[in-house]
């Protein structure tokens, strides 16, 4: 949902759409669920836990989802 504005700590899933190549995050991290730690201008920066250890993904809200709850 590209119109909607995420807050700090909410859930959301990385679903890459291949329309928007702007921002576009690695296609390894497609389907994993993280939290937003914060904004850089448009993009959001997304912690999402790969095995043991925690990456940062940066992305637009075109390539994001929000968690069902």
């Amino acid at each position: 949902m590209i119109l909607r504005e995420y807050r700090v700590g909410e859930k959301v899933a990385i679903k890459i759409d291949p329309s928007f190549h702007y921002a576009m995050p690695h296609r390894r991290f497609h389907g994993l669920t993280g939290t937003i730690i914060g904004k850089r201008g448009r993009a959001y920066l997304i912690e999402v836990r790969v095995g043991n250890k925690k990456k940062i993904v940066i992305t637009t809200p075109e390539h994001i989802r929000p968690l069902s709850a």
